[in-house]
């Protein structure tokens, strides 16, 4: 289900061909079509979208040929929502007639390896004319060449064409989308600063902003579904078990306190999604204007402390709604930034989109050193956290997908909604207790979500930055969980808040700058927190923000994979400094046309 307004994107194939009849185009009409529908099997077998549709391809109603066909596939795919273009061809073509020239749609042209016909040359020609006209476009060719008659598509070609398809939707998905700020800044971190600037001329997204209050008005005035809730409270006190409150006797709230902030928490949970992607059952209450709610593909809760100091905190709202499965069974995670950290729920927002699964979103804490914790435990790290682990941790608000309770080959992971079994969300539910909020940091009370990641899962961590003087930046490190003996983990965990959700995770080193070991790796990050998708999909940001011209200052993807518009490489042979240079000169997509 779409829950958000609009269609999703589709993915225009145009299949260009060397436009002269009377023989040349004649024999190139077949090989030239079947290539775009390849291209177009490949992508529809093998994408979805976060909530679970297969991703639709179209293709020009004919070969392109010249200016005038290229024109009539531009209005097909404008009618047609199309927000990504691949441009596909065996031949020579005549290159700028045939281009696509559209400014915001992410593009590519993959130019066949053969011998028969030059669609090499076209490709370079192809992107020379791009990078000549300032619209960087990703340039892909197979390593090997093809017989003419070959119409597979190579490994290597797959691999670029799904990764710049990935990317590219993840744009077009964020465009003319909101992020929902939930009050402002919390405790001065300047990731909940909310930049309106950044997300409009970045992303092509608007910013709504919504006072902490309106929870409470909706709450007191009963704005919210009232069936839906009694039937949430029902599953909570089913599922959500209670866990050690961490307050000394004396302090402790009383039952009754305990029962009002359990159904205030739900109450929350509901309010906040209505916030951001509407209820039509709001209507039939007679709050029509609350029904609607703010086209958020993301948002971020304030919390702390003009809420919290009074009102039970929101890290169960988060947590459930971080998680791809509620009361009402499993359904696409939200992306839901504690304290508002709008720069952490854009990272949340990049690995939701590239990955299709619910985001852990953690303090980056504390880096353990094999020293440090031979220490304190008596026992030495062994396998990948050998040479030390970051403590991720946070409050509650992590999804509670990251217990690593599902299964894929056998295996530890976190997976997109609709391959959860019941029996595996329930695990994640059983592994997971809520205890009462430690009230010297949460004086309004609230549960936090209190598990371990239970299991050693490929993750990537990535944090959006902005920087004065520069803008947005990217950092990424690739890594696993580490799912610590319980003897290691406990002595480890109680030295911070045993009442929070731990994910122990060791970053895959390289020996080098910012990756020479693990204590680089925390000393060069770049904020107190960080977002953690499930996979290695380091790669697959890259090129995120290359189309989105927001520098990575930081990574462990190997070069091989690294997939950027083929102009990069006019900016100079050391690729991160000419991936500076190239988002300097063509700046924020979006912040031309204003």
């Amino acid at each position: 289900m779409n829950r958000l307004i609009g269609e999703m994107p589709r993915i225009g194939i145009r299949p260009v061909i060397d436009g002269r009849l009377q023989g040349v185009r004649e024999s190139l009409e077949v090989q030239t079509m079947n290539m775009a529908k390849a291209a177009a099997k490949l992508i529809s077998e093998n994408l979805r979208f976060p909530n679970g549709e297969k991703v639709e391809c179209i293709i020009a109603d004919s070969t392109i040929g010249g200016v005038a066909e290229a024109a009539m596939c531009a209005d097909k795919f404008s009618r047609a929502g199309v927000g990504v273009s691949l441009t596909v061809t065996p031949c020579w073509c005549y290159g700028t007639e045939v281009m696509d020239t559209d400014p915001l749609i992410p593009k590519a042209v993959w130019g066949f390896n053969g011998t028969e016909r030059p669609g090499a040359v076209y490709l370079a020609a192809a992107l020379a004319g791009y990078a000549q006209k300032g619209l960087p476009a990703f340039g892909i060719y197979g390593r090997d060449v093809q017989d003419a008659d070959d119409t597979s598509i190579p490994d290597d070609v797959k691999g670029k064409i799904l990764q710049f398809a990935k990317a590219g939707l993840a744009v077009a998905q964020m465009r003319n989308k909101s992020y929902l700020s939930i009050g402002g800044m919390s405790m001065g971190i300047a990731g909940s600063y909310v930049d309106q600037e950044f997300f409009l001329d970045y992303l092509g997204m608007r910013t709504e902003v919504v006072d902490m209050s309106e929870l409470v008005r909706r709450a007191e005035r009963g704005i919210y579904d009232h069936v839906e809730f009694e039937k949430a409270l029902a599953w909570v006190k089913k599922n959500c078990k209670e866990g050690e409150d961490p307050n000394v006797p004396e302090k402790r709230l009383n039952p009754e306190r305990k029962v009002w902030e359990w159904e205030m928490v739900v109450k929350m949970t509901l309010i906040a999604r209505d916030l951001m992607i509407g209820n039509s059952h709001l209507a039939d209450l007679g709050f029509g204007e609350e029904s609607h709610g703010h086209n958020a593909i993301a948002g971020g809760f304030q919390g702390q402390r003009q809420w919290t100091d009074h009102l039970p905190n929101g890290d169960f709202m988060e947590a459930i709604l971080n998680s791809s499965f509620d009361w009402n069974g499993t359904r696409e995670a939200f992306v839901v930034a504690t304290e508002n950290d709008s720069l952490n729920g854009v990272a949340m927002l990049f690995g939701h989109l590239l990955s299709n699964t619910a985001q852990i979103f953690s303090d980056v804490r504390t880096y353990w050193s094999p020293d440090s914790v031979e220490r304190v435990t008596g026992k030495r790290l062994t396998g990948k956290a050998a040479n030390g682990i970051i403590h991720l941790i946070n409050s509650g608000s992590t999804t509670l997908d990251a217990t690593a309770k599902q299964q894929k080959d056998g295996q530890p992971a976190m997976k997109p909604f609709w391959e959860i079994t019941e029996d595996e969300a329930q695990a994640c539910l059983d592994a997971t207790d809520w205890p009462a909020a430690n009230l010297g940091y949460f004086r309004g009370g609230g549960y936090s979500s209190h598990f371990k990641t239970e299991g050693e899962m490929p993750v990537t961590m990535s944090r959006v930055n902005l920087i004065k003087g520069i803008g947005p930046v990217l950092q990424i490190a690739e890594g696993w969980t580490i799912d610590l003996p319980k003897d290691i983990h406990t002595v480890l965990d109680v030295r911070t808040d045993p009442t929070w959700p731990t994910t122990w995770f060791a970053p895959r080193l390289t020996g080098k700058g910012p990756f020479a070991d693990v204590y680089s790796v925390m000393a060069n990050w770049g904020a107190n927190h960080g977002a953690i998708s499930y996979g290695h999909i380091g790669a697959d940001l890259i090129s995120l923000a290359a189309m989105l011209r927001i520098p990575v200052c930081m990574h462990n993807v190997p070069d091989e994979k690294v997939f950027r518009p083929a102009v990069w490489n006019a900016f100079g042979m050391d690729k991160e400094g000419s991936d500076y240079r190239a988002c300097e000169t063509y700046g924020p997509v979006y912040g031309k046309t204003r």
